[in-house]
């Protein structure tokens, strides 16, 4: 019987691309440290840029690709842009659940592709920390609405580069329909709305002040 070949960073990239220039340009941008990434799978990119990562996921493929360390350090080490001060870390768990991680330990939150991450994962960012969503899923519209989170920059991917645009944030996020611009609604069916000016991706801030606000009321 033929054996399955070794699932890895490289070859989840003949997939979907390399997102280390989209993670550099935001750890470049604003202070990250340490990021979260629930439903991971096999993407190892954000630890190209960042220094310490705790990657998530129930898929047993991800379990074992992220258990073999040399692995991992090796195809880190592979990349021109190698840091050495590389931090990975990663948690077999359903990030529905509760995790084992202290509240606004990170700097950054991730959710691409993943389901509603942000319902289930906001209170382990910082205060005034960053939250990277895409819309497939529901995610970055149901960010859109929250009023503690700020858009800062929508992220674009055309021909394998990725760009940041921080600039004119209001054309963004406009519903091409208003009344789809309904949290219960994009909750229930599970997807993002359309919107008239689309991003691959979006980044918020955390508003520290709207946060204690929505806190003390």
């Amino acid at each position: 019987m033929t054996r399955a070949p070794t699932l890895t960073w490289s070859s989840y990239r003949q997939s979907i691309g390399d997102r280390s220039a989209m993670f550099a340009a935001i750890a470049s941008t604003w202070d990250v440290d340490t990021a979260l990434y629930p439903g991971c799978y096999l993407d190892l990119s954000p630890s190209a840029a960042i220094r310490s990562v705790t990657y998530l996921d129930i898929d047993p493929r991800a379990a074992r690709y992220f258990a073999d360390t040399e692995l991992v350090e090796a195809e880190l080490a592979a990349r021109p842009e190698a840091r050495g001060d590389v931090d990975v870390r990663f948690l077999h768990a359903d990030y529905t659940d509760p995790l084992p991680l202290d509240e606004g330990a990170f700097d950054l939150l991730i959710s691409l592709y993943a389901g509603p991450v942000w319902d289930h994962c906001r209170r382990y960012l910082r205060p005034d920390g960053l939250f990277l969503a895409n819309a497939s899923h529901g995610d970055a519209s149901l960010a859109a609405l929250d009023p503690t989170l700020d858009l800062v920059a929508a992220v674009h991917h055309r021909e394998g580069r990725y760009r940041l645009d921080t600039a004119d944030l209001h054309r963004y996020l406009v519903p091409k329909n208003p009344a789809a611009a309904d949290a219960a609604l994009i909750r229930r069916n599970g997807r993002g709305i359309a919107y008239t000016r689309p991003a691959f991706a979006y980044l918020f801030r955390r508003n520290a002040k709207m946060l204690a606000g929505s806190r003390a009321e």
